[in-house]
């Protein structure tokens, strides 16, 4: 049965803002912001502020399966396949997820920990499968789309203050160019019906997507 939801709304800011620390969180945080735009890189660090208010409020962060580090880590590297180092040949999602893998693995964590950062960051851009797979991919899904305007009642209370911190910088415009960018690399890289296919035909139609369009006239705005 889940916990009964945390109360947030009388959270101290310096709470709200706090990080996870170690190894894992100071790698991950190192291995995006060397290769992705820094409008993305605040968007990933706020998927992770996202989505631990998304699971305080549905009463999920005394689960067992609950890691902050791991949550953190899938989070800030889930668009390292829009980047330099990702090799062109497959989906970002998957490339990003195996570059993540790499970091992890790097470090001497556990099969079982690199799997589920793995599963997390590939199924990202899935609707529905997420919700029915793993906390971490749960909530690493949650977050991310919060980003986009998802349930962005949950987190209106704190979402000044994490908007402030970490700014959008027309966010959706430079990641909506990274992804088109990694996808024209290769047909294997955007197949049919992958997000990166799916916003080419959009961008190619009249300049713009609805990726672009949701998020601008969203409850963020850019």
């Amino acid at each position: 049965m889940a916990n009964a939801p945390a109360d947030l709304s009388n959270k101290p800011a310096d709470d709200v803002l706090t990080l996870p620390s170690g190894p894992l969180v100071e790698a991950s945080l190192a291995a995006a912001g060397a290769v992705v735009h820094p409008s993305v890189l605040n968007h990933c660090i706020r998927g992770f502020y996202w989505a631990r208010l998304f699971a305080a409020r549905r009463g999920l962060t005394d689960e067992a399966d609950y890691d902050e580090e791991l949550l953190f880590a899938a989070h800030v590297m889930h668009d390292l396949g829009t980047g330099p180092d990702a090799p062109g040949r497959l989906r970002f999602e998957m490339e990003g997820a195996d570059l993540a893998a790499a970091v992890l693995t790097g470090l001497g964590a556990p099969a079982g920990d690199v799997d589920k950062v793995w599963e997390a960051i590939a199924l990202h851009t899935t609707p529905q499968i997420p919700e029915r797979m793993g906390l971490l991919t749960c909530l690493t899904y949650e977050g991310i789309w919060i980003d986009f305007g998802k349930n962005a009642d949950l987190v209106a209370g704190e979402q000044g203050l994490i908007h402030a911190a970490y700014p959008r910088l027309e966010m959706v415009r430079h990641l909506t160019d990274v992804v088109l960018a990694h996808g024209a690399r290769s047909e294997t890289a955007a197949p049919p019906y992958a997000m990166a296919h799916h916003l080419a035909q959009e961008r190619a139609a009249d300049g713009f997507t609805t990726m672009e369009r949701g998020v601008i006239n969203g409850p963020w705005g850019e």
